[in-house]
């Protein structure tokens, strides 16, 4: 377990010698809206490489370090195998405009290019871990009809470094150039460091900047250069211990072993995925997530219904999952204290006894299809997951393979949207067919009478949350909203319900609220300016470049503040009264309230 925390410790030290100032693991749950989970060490970085944020204000310095949880939703079907993890973590060291000097024996807190980077890579891999230069080669960009070779990183490398030109390979686009897909945004060459054949360490040298001109991506030299590395802490963990794979190095042999004593008919796939998927969801809750059937949520469910379905399966005992928990969390909890043993077995608990029963009864049914048909198609599947919850990888993996047919997750989800076109039409025939004068999924309206209605309970939903963040704090967040003409439907995180006082308090504050005819006003902005000003707003919304923030009330009585399309009332005093008429629990953290105006 040394090498776990000890490596670590070494990293941190090295680039803290060079002007580095250590920055903590970001959340799993990022503020980048345009990705699920944080995916990568620069993550939570973006703003510096474009300036909007000011590093040198932030942290005292244009050079930081970092070992950043990180989670791939990509690699699922492939965990178990010697090298794809969901969870995993990401060590990197980071810099920033402007630039400073580039000489490497300078360690100032400016910003630095390719020569410290590529020198204080190869120096932490060969001096500081003591990897022998002989089991190493090194790659560059080897350029293309739109960007040119970096014979900069070369010639570092080659003069600086002193590798020999017969280690230094040659990649393209698709192995040594980062940056966005179809999207704006900082982008470069990289540099790779490899050992024994393995890439341990990717330097991204962001000098160019990706700008849409129509449908086209076209590369200019960023005036804010700046360096972003990334290095697998499982990997690395695998060189230092001489491993052939991860899941024999310290940060996973606890658990491997411990499967094993406790179940070991277990295959080496399944021992695997079920380290990993236990890792993925500690960690998810760690950072607040809640199994549901959308977004961060989803992800949990989908890792805990696998781990359920195997126990199932496999006849896995309730108590091998508790102490897998514990020897879990025992080991990271010193690195990451967020990290709750009681969270994690009361969301564990909860999750099995939902699912143990439908899961049951969906791999019977499952079973019956496959003795039954000569194939599976997905819309079998789709039956399956639909009716019983029973998870597509797992239903993949119960299938035998000549029984498939159409049966990708692709094909998956084409059976998904068939079943909620057929759904929707099914909606909108209840309606009578004319439709709807205002439909967004929220708010719905039949006419001008029940428009006018509906915005009233619309802006009614902004002074409710309000109101519950004043009673309960500021952990409390939308988790979705039904408006009609008739009432409101709120739905927000809390893990208790609210007391019958708290209630009263609630229903009491939207009222004054509405009694002081607090004025309702609109702006349209920038997205970044809307977050920094502490705008309310759905973290994985996909919001443009321009968004509309309302503000009720205004100087000291502003009481809300939040991004959304509207329609609402100009002042508050044109809601009427407010009455709370239900509150109940929907979901494991989630509660609902129903509110009617009068």
């Amino acid at each position: 377990m040394d090498n776990f925390y000890s490596l670590r410790e070494q990293f941190f030290s090295f680039f803290e010698k060079r002007g580095h100032v250590p920055v903590p693991s970001s959340s799993l749950i990022p503020d980048d809206q345009s990705v699920l989970l944080t995916t990568a060490g620069m993550q939570q970085f973006k703003p510096y490489y474009t300036q909007i944020r000011d590093a040198k204000k932030d942290f005292s310095s244009q050079r930081v370090v970092s070992i950043q949880k990180c989670f791939r939703t990509t690699d699922f079907d492939e965990v178990g195998d010697d090298t794809h993890l969901t969870f995993f973590e990401m060590m990197g060291n980071f810099s920033f405009a402007p630039l400073g000097s580039d000489d490497p024996t300078s360690y100032g807190t400016e910003g630095y290019f390719k020569t410290s980077a590529i020198v204080w890579g190869y120096e932490y891999i060969t001096k500081e871990l003591g990897i022998d230069p002989s089991r190493i080669h090194v790659t560059i960009f080897s350029g293309d009809n739109v960007i040119p070779r970096d014979d900069e990183a070369y010639r570092i490398w080659k003069d600086v470094v002193g590798i020999d030109p017969s280690r230094i390979r040659e990649g393209g686009r698709e192995d040594n150039f980062w940056g966005p897909t179809g999207v704006e945004g900082p982008c470069g060459p990289t540099a790779e460091i490899y050992v024994d054949g393995v890439e341990v360490w990717n330097i991204v040298f962001n000098e160019y900047y990706a700008r849409m001109s129509g449908e086209q991506l076209e590369f200019e030299k960023s005036e804010t250069p700046g360096i972003d590395t990334g290095m697998g802490f499982e990997r690395l963990l695998s060189v230092v211990e001489g491993k052939s794979t991860f899941f024999e190095t310290s940060a996973f042999l606890p658990s491997i072993q411990q499967i094993q004593k406790d179940a070991p008919h277990l295959s080496v796939t399944q021992t695997r995925m079920l380290v990993d998927h236990m890792r993925g969801s500690i960690f998810l809750i760690g950072d607040g997530v809640l199994p549901s059937n959308k977004e961060a949520g989803y992800v949990l469910r989908r890792l805990l219904r696998k781990l359920i379905t195997l126990a199932i399966q496999e006849g896995l005992e309730k108590e091998l999952f508790t102490t897998l928990q514990q020897q879990i969390i025992d080991q990271y909890s010193p690195l990451y204290p967020e990290l709750s043993l009681v969270q994690t077995q009361q969301i564990w608990d909860e999750e099995y006894d939902r699912f143990k029963e439908s899961i049951t009864k969906g791999l019977k049914e499952l079973e019956k299809h496959i003795e039954k048909k000569d194939v599976i198609t997905a819309h079998d599947a789709f039956y399956i997951y639909e009716t019983f919850g029973v998870p597509f990888d797992v239903i993949q993996s119960v299938v035998p393979q000549e029984k498939q047919k159409e049966f990708s997750y692709k094909d998956f989800e084409k059976a998904q949207k068939e079943h909620q076109e057929i759904s929707r039409a099914g909606s909108e025939k209840k309606f009578g067919g004319h439709g709807l004068l205002l439909d967004t999924g929220e708010l719905k309206a039949e006419d001008e009478q029940e428009l006018a209605k509906v915005i009233r309970f619309h802006t009614a939903t902004h002074l409710l949350q309000a109101a519950l963040r004043e009673v309960r704090g500021e952990s409390i967040t939308q988790m979705g909203s039904d408006i009609t003409a008739k009432r409101l439907r709120f739905d927000f995180s809390a893990e208790e319900k609210l007391t019958q006082e708290e209630l009263q308090r609630v229903e009491a504050l939207v009222q004054d609220y509405i009694q002081k005819d607090l004025p309702v006003t609109k702006e349209v902005m920038k997205k970044e300016d809307a977050l920094t000003s502490g705008a309310l707003h759905f973290f994985k919304e996909q919001y443009p470049d321009e968004v509309t923030v309302y503000t009720i009330g205004q100087g000291d009585t502003v009481v809300s503040k939040e991004f959304c399309g509207g329609p609402h009332v100009e002042r508050t005093s044109e809601i009427g009264s407010f009455h709370i008429t239900k509150h109940e629990s929907v979901g494991r953290g989630i509660k609902r309230i129903r509110a009617i105006l009068t």
